[in-house]
């Protein structure tokens, strides 16, 4: 008999992914995970280390980078614009991040933007980096 083959005859397989599967319990360790320690009271936004950069939500799929930035170039002197796309169908994937150079004009972007329709669309505007505790996980 085989060592490598369990006897229902399949092979057993070594490597990350293939281990005995645990409990959900297990893995999240009573539904609690660590935190870094922050030195602010709560969370809040985080600066890039070139930039304030804010997270765009539910960008149309056709949306160019001119679209974005005409839209967010109001609130300030617009540094960087990513908008990730689909290898396969090379559409936008639905986000975008948006980099200014102060606090203050991405603030302002935040604030004006969220909810707003670009190219029919209503978007969500916020952070794209917090500090402060990790949330936990909800069950």
């Amino acid at each position: 008999m085989d060592v490598d083959r369990p006897r229902g005859g399949a092979r057993k397989q070594k490597g990350r992914g293939f281990r005995e599967p645990m409990e959900l319990e297990d893995r999240l360790q009573g539904g609690q995970f660590e935190a870094l320690p922050s030195d602010k009271a709560g969370p809040g936004p985080a600066k890039s280390v070139e930039g304030w950069v804010v997270l765009v939500t539910g960008v149309h799929e056709e949306a160019q980078e001119e679209d974005v930035h005409d839209a967010f170039a109001e609130f300030g002197d617009v540094k960087n614009i990513y908008m990730n796309l689909d290898r396969r169908t090379g559409f936008v994937k639905g986000y975008a991040l948006v980099e200014y150079g102060t606090k203050q004009e991405a603030q302002a972007a935040i604030e004006e933007m969220e909810g707003k329709e670009l190219l029919t669309q209503i978007v969500h505007v916020t952070w794209a980096f917090s500090s402060g505790p990790i949330r936990r996980a909800r069950r």
